[in-house]
């Protein structure tokens, strides 16, 4: 009866979208794939780093079978992301299996930790002691990898300049290099991201930056002049979040054309590759065929709707953060509805209910308010979306593991 009643609450919770949703990216064990010729694949230089990247690399967050990362890497990868809370350090354990099979110079592995003390509602580091927790998340992560020494470690979510000049964390990242523990530094950011890339450069000590940047961005020229000045001091750019929610509605029947939304962000020659979170070989196999040509089609353009009036909303907050200022509640509503985007877009459940964690989102939500009064650029119905992923707080995380 017990189990009859769970699953009867997976089906109609937010989670019931299907089983497999629970399960961590499951591929097939593709050790001998014929993907080959490496050769015609499109490089370009990242910044100052002077590392040469084909035009797309591989976030590991979904990958748990050391095989598809073997695909990837004969497929010509090079550039593989991970961090310390992907898996609880099991991401890295997995890659660390697959490292010590292969030559260190065939690869670059990039790093880093959550930080913890971060204000995502202002964009601010809070917590001077955390830089001691990220060190030894980071040092842990190079055991667990059996690795002398990753090529990058990103400090993630710096957003407002002061966050770029947080002391502790900015010394921190400064001694990782100096110490050897990587060879390059870098910042990644969701929001104030056109401040975030400016003040990294005239920071003088990054090496490279990775943006959330994609045809959903409203202030895309904002951005790309960001990106250009960084560009122009030296840093190397990383772009992500390329996908915009993969979907365009919440029952994920219409998919956003993965193969444009990549060939979008790589029409800007600053971007020097995507990081593409790609945990199956179908998506591989498209990849590799991008990574030669990334020409975007008239069709293309129409499927990413930018020669069309029609608006839809979809599921990718741009973190324009306008609508802070309008909710009587004072709640983040940026950070929410990068929450709702990973548990309706991704399925990535896990993630949503930790982003879901430093809203700090009430089970009551919008409750006190009988008509939103918060008009999202987007167009995103808010008060339906924050009731609907306030949800997540009370499934317990024993339903986000298989």
């Amino acid at each position: 009866m017990e189990n009859k009643q769970r699953r009867e609450f997976l089906k109609k919770s937010l989670l019931g979208v299907s089983a497999a949703a629970f399960a961590p990216g499951i591929v097939s064990a593709a050790t001998n794939s014929d993907l080959s010729g490496q050769q015609d694949l499109m490089y370009r230089t990242l910044g100052k780093t002077g590392l040469e990247l084909p035009v797309i690399s591989l976030g590991t967050s979904n990958v748990n079978n050391p095989n598809f990362i073997y695909s990837a890497m004969d497929s010509g990868i090079r550039l593989f992301t991970t961090s310390s809370y992907y898996r609880e350090g099991n991401n890295e354990v997995m890659l660390g299996e697959v490292f010590k099979n292969r030559p260190r110079d065939s690869f670059y592995i990039a790093t880093g930790s959550m930080p913890d003390g971060v204000d995502h509602q202002n964009g601010v580091f809070t917590k001077p002691e955390a830089a001691d927790k990220f060190i030894a998340d980071v040092e842990g992560g190079l055991k667990r990898m059996g690795l002398e020494y990753v090529d990058i470690i990103f400090l993630p979510f710096v957003a407002k300049r002061e966050s770029v000049f947080f002391e502790p964390f900015l010394r921190m990242m400064e001694d990782f290099k100096k110490q050897g523990k990587t060879r390059f530094i870098g910042i990644a950011s969701h929001s104030y991201t056109s401040e975030a890339l400016r003040a990294a450069a005239d920071t003088g000590i990054y090496d490279i930056a990775m943006p959330a940047y994609n045809f959903r961005k409203e202030n895309t020229g904002e951005i790309e002049e960001a990106i250009a000045y960084a560009k122009n001091k030296g840093m190397g750019i990383v772009g992500m979040k390329s996908q915009a929610g993969g979907f365009w509605d919440k029952e994920r029947t219409l998919p956003i054309n993965s193969k444009a939304t990549i060939k979008w962000v790589l029409q800007n020659e600053n971007i020097t590759t995507v990081l593409s979170g790609m945990s199956t070989v179908e998506q591989l196999n498209q990849n590799v065929t991008l990574m030669k040509d990334i020409k975007l089609s008239d069709q293309e353009m129409k499927d990413l709707r930018l020669t069309s009036a029609e608006h839809v909303p979809g599921l990718y907050c741009r973190q324009c953060r306008q609508c802070l200022s309008q909710c009587p509640g004072n709640y983040d509503i940026p950070t929410a509805m990068r929450s709702y985007m990973y548990a309706y877009g991704y399925q990535h459940f896990k993630h949503a209910k930790e982003t879901l964690g430093y809203a700090n989102i009430p089970k009551n939500v919008c409750e006190n308010c009988t008509e939103c009064t918060v008009n999202c650029a987007v167009g995103f119905d808010i008060k339906t979306k924050m009731q609907d992923i306030a949800r997540l707080n009370s499934v317990p995380d024993e339903f986000l593991y298989v």
